[in-house]
C-alpha cells in the first residue's frame, strides 16, 4: 500500500466555506436535562395489591394547556418502583424556560388500556435542579381528594437526583478547532456488472452521472465546506489492480502508490473515472480493511481534537461480515463514524445490522461503545429518472 504516513498528515478544518446545510440539531447547543425518580407507597391498584406504574411529563403553556412530551417504562408488581434515568432535552420537557409549569401524572398500566390514575404533582425544571436530591412530591388524585377530607397523597414520587449539561453542536466542535478527516471508499466488485454495460452501475457516459458519483457529489460538496485544503483520501476495494492483477481491498484510487488525496470533489470523480477504467471488477465485498485503514488514524489522534468519517458506497452484500462487526465494535471507541451508502437495488438487510439504531452491534461478545454507522439507501432519493434534485441531494447529505 505504499507510505500511510501522508494519510495522518492530512487535516480538515472547519468554517472555511459557506454551509449548504443546517438544521437545528447540528447548529445549535442544547441543554439536556437529566433525572432519576422513584416512587414510595404508591395506591395499591390490583388484586394482589401491587401496581404496574408508569409516569407521563407533560409540559405546560401560557394558557396553562399541558401538553405530553415524555413517558417512562412501566415497572411491573411493585408499589416502590425505579425508573430508568430520563434524558430529555429542555426544549422538550420545558421549552428552554426553567419556570415553566410540569405536569407529573402517575398511572397503574392495564393490558387492556384502561390505565388507572393513581394521582398527579407539579413541579419545574428550576425547582428539580435546585434541590437536586430527595425532592419529594405528593401524588394527589383530585377525585380522591374531594371525597375525603383526611385524605393525604395517593403515595409520593421522588426526584433522586437531577442535573443539566450543555450538549455542543456539530457547529461547536468546528468553531472550537476540531479537524474533520473524511475518507471515501467505492466498491468495485464484479456484483456491480461490466462498467462499459448500461446496465452496471459503474457504467458513465459524457454528462450523466451514475449512482456513485452521484453520492459522491451530494456528500462530497457538503463535507468540502469544512475543509481548509479541500483534499481527501480515496479508497477503492473488491478489484483486480495492475501491473500484478491481484485483489487488493484498500488500493487508492488516483493509482498512486503513497498518496491517496484527491483534490475536491472533482478531484474525487476525476480518480473514481480512471479506476473504472484501469482497474477489472471482481470481489469479495470485504468492508474490514477500509475501515481498519481508518481506524488505524483514529487511533493514533485521540486527543479531542481531530474526528475520522469513513464514507463506504456500494452495492450490496458484505462477504466478511464477522470481520466487518469485530472492526466496527473496535472503531466504536474511537473518534471515527461511518457512513454507508448503498446503491442499485441489492438487499441491504445486512446494513441494517451494522447500523445499530435498533440493536446494539456486538462482535464475539463485545458490545460497540455507541452506535458509529449510518446507512442510507441511494435509490429512495433518485427520481424516476434516475436522477437526483437538488432537494433530495441535500436530504441525502444530511
Amino acid at each position: 500500500m505504499g507510505n500511510m504516513g501522508s494519510h495522518c498528515s492530512k487535516s480538515i478544518n472547519g468554517g472555511t466555506g459557506e454551509l449548504k446545510i443546517i438544521g437545528e440539531e447540528i447548529s445549535t447547543s442544547r441543554e439536556i436535562i437529566t433525572l432519576n425518580f422513584i416512587g414510595d407507597d404508591l395506591d395499591k391498584k390490583d388484586f394482589f395489591g401491587k401496581s404496574d406504574p408508569f409516569l407521563i411529563f407533560y409540559r405546560g403553556n401560557e394558557m396553562n394547556v399541558y401538553s405530553s412530551v415524555h413517558k417512562t417504562e412501566v415497572i411491573k408488581n411493585t408499589l416502590n418502583p425505579i425508573w430508568k434515568t430520563i434524558v430529555i432535552p429542555a426544549r422538550t420537557l420545558c421549552a428552554g424556560d426553567h419556570d415553566r409549569s410540569i405536569k407529573i401524572e402517575c398511572y397503574d398500566w392495564d393490558w387492556d388500556g384502561g390505565h388507572d390514575f393513581i394521582g398527579e404533582c407539579y413541579t419545574n425544571v428550576k425547582t428539580l435542579l435546585e434541590a437536586g436530591c430527595n425532592n419529594t412530591y405528593h401524588l394527589i388524585n383530585p377525585k380522591k381528594k374531594a371525597k375525603k377530607s383526611s385524605y393525604k397523597d395517593s403515595g409520593k414520587l421522588i426526584c433522586k437526583g437531577a442535573s443539566s449539561h450543555i450538549e455542543p453542536s456539530f457547529l461547536d466542535y468546528i468553531r472550537g478547532g476540531l479537524q474533520i478527516h473524511c475518507t471515501f471508499a467505492v466498491d468495485f466488485t464484479g456484483s456491480n456488472g461490466d462498467p462499459r454495460s448500461h446496465d452496471s452501475l459503474h457504467f458513465r457516459q459524457p454528462g450523466v452521472d451514475n449512482q456513485y458519483s452521484l453520492a459522491i457529489k451530494a456528500v462530497g460538496e457538503i463535507i468540502q465546506d469544512y475543509d481548509s485544503d479541500k483534499v481527501f483520501p480515496a479508497l477503492g476495494f473488491g478489484a483486480k489492480i495492475p501491473p500484478n492483477w491481484e485483489v487488493s481491498h484498500e488500493f487508492f484510487l488516483n493509482g498512486s502508490a503513497d498518496n491517496p488525496f484527491c483534490q475536491g470533489v472533482q478531484g474525487i470523480l476525476w480518480a473514481y473515472e480512471r479506476s473504472i477504467s484501469s482497474v477489472r471488477l471482481y470481489g469479495p465485498t470485504n468492508f474490514s480493511p477500509v475501515i481498519n485503514h481508518v481506524t488505524k488514524f483514529a487511533q493514533a489522534h485521540q486527543d479531542g481534537n481531530n474526528y475520522f468519517v469513513l464514507l463506504v458506497l456500494t452495492d450490496g452484500i458484505i462477504s466478511d461480515l464477522p470481520a466487518t462487526k469485530r472492526a466496527l465494535v473496535k472503531a466504536s471507541y474511537l473518534p471515527m463514524s461511518v457512513i454507508i451508502i448503498g446503491v442499485g437495488n441489492a438487499d441491504f438487510s445486512q446494513m441494517e445490522i451494522l447500523d445499530g439504531d435498533d440493536k446494539r452491534l456486538s462482535a464475539d461478545g463485545k458490545y460497540a461503545a455507541r452506535d458509529i454507522v449510518q446507512f442510507v439507501e441511494l435509490p429512495k432519493y433518485l427520481h424516476q429518472g434516475g436522477g437526483i434534485t437538488q432537494m433530495s441531494q441535500a436530504l441525502l447529505a444530511k
